[in-house]
């Protein structure tokens, strides 16, 4: 049997949008691949085994910490020689679960967005960065995707070694053979004209997602202009009330959770993202992949693949006012618009699976080679 690796996640859909090519890697090299997360169940087929973990949003539910304790009796009777953990509430009862044990495999932490920065209540903020800096020492190396995450792990010191990666890469091969004509169709097909301006905004409906503040800004734009908000989640139909109430619900389109977002951004004429925090988002880079420029809002994460004016326009988080200020532009500027169009797909090329999967497994390369010599294979 070879070595064992152990992924951990809060929920499955996590492991299974973002993992899998890694999953699949590992088996590849002859490695057991074990996973372990919380939230609705769902098949993982590159997986040996999966552990279904009674993980809850709130980080003080006593269900955590008695996935916590499943999680070290599970590692100390498997043995794994490498841990890779993933999301926030996972992340952290992961390094919990083995904190202290006098033999413990390497644990990578792979940071896809820290939940604490200079602009959050500052109680909630010293919480969160308090849990990373409590399981500092049992994160042998950190891997941040953004600039904002880099500067914030080394300043607090959150992890044994410290590393860049450009994010877990992105299979845009998926979406190549997309076409506008496709795009016209679905269009049609809802009701949107040729002539009608189209933003799209792929996510699950939360807080942190603020699909409530492109609404309200809907109410500020043109009858012509028409917004696609592709997803589910808690907020869907609080937001759908919203845009009732704000005289806009018959041009905003709730489509609900879309396997396949090519034919909505072959659809779009530009893409909108109102996240609060990010780490480095796949649907935002989609949507450059496919020649949208981007309205987004100016945090973490967007910063890093939006340059204002030459691929995209940024605005304070939040702000409504500000995002339809910039989609006047896009309305009224169509030189703009189109100038940026033809740069986006150059500026996320390097974020392709591709590229990157490869720096990552080379990270977990190095640190799993230090594994072999604490336990080796059986």
């Amino acid at each position: 049997m070879g070595q064992k690796v152990l992924f951990t996640a809060s929920t499955y859909s996590h492991i299974l949008h973002f993992h899998r090519p890694y999953l699949r890697r590992f088996r590849e090299e002859g490695w057991v691949v074990h996973v372990a997360c919380g939230g609705a169940p769902a098949s993982i087929p590159e997986a040996d085994e999966v552990i279904h973990l009674p993980l809850e949003k709130k980080m003080t539910a006593p269900a955590n910490w008695a996935a916590a304790r499943m999680l070290r009796r599970k590692i100390r009777a498997e043995r794994y020689a490498l841990i890779a953990t993933h999301t926030s509430l996972a992340a952290f009862f992961t390094r919990m679960a083995v904190k202290g044990m006098r033999e413990r495999p390497k644990v990578i932490n792979m940071v896809h967005g820290y939940l604490f920065d200079d602009d959050m209540a500052p109680v909630k903020r010293t919480i969160l960065r308090t849990a990373e800096q409590l399981t500092a020492g049992e994160t042998d190396l950190l891997l941040t995707m953004n600039r904002a995450d880099l500067n914030l792990a080394h300043r607090y010191h959150l992890g044994k070694e410290i590393g860049s990666v450009p994010g877990v890469g992105v299979d845009f091969s998926r979406l190549d053979g997309t076409s506008r004509e496709q795009g016209l169709a679905l269009r049609a097909q809802y009701g949107l004209k040729e002539e009608d301006f189209v933003l799209v905004y792929a996510a699950e409906f939360s807080q942190r997602k603020s699909q409530a503040v492109l609404i309200r800004a809907m109410a500020e734009l043109p009858e012509r202009v028409h917004l696609i908000l592709p997803g589910e989640g808690a907020l869907l139909e609080e937001c759908r009330t919203l845009a009732a109430e704000l005289g806009v619900g018959e041009r905003v389109l709730f489509p609900g959770y879309c396997t396949h977002m090519a034919p909505w951004y072959a659809a779009a004429d530009a893409a909108a993202a109102a996240s609060r925090i990010e780490g480095l988002p796949f649907n935002v880079m989609e949507a450059m992949y496919l020649g949208l420029p981007v309205v987004a809002s100016a945090v973490k994460g967007h910063v890093d693949l939006i340059e204002e004016g030459q691929n995209g326009l940024l605005y304070p988080y939040g702000d409504s006012k500000a995002f339809a200020r910039q989609v006047r532009r896009l309305l009224e500027e169509p030189g703009l618009r189109d100038g940026m169009a033809a740069r986006t797909r150059a500026s996320v090329l390097q974020y392709g699976l591709e590229q990157v999967l490869p720096q990552v497994w080379d990270c977990y390369t190095a640190l799993f080679q230090e594994s072999r010599e604490k336990y080796p294979v059986r």
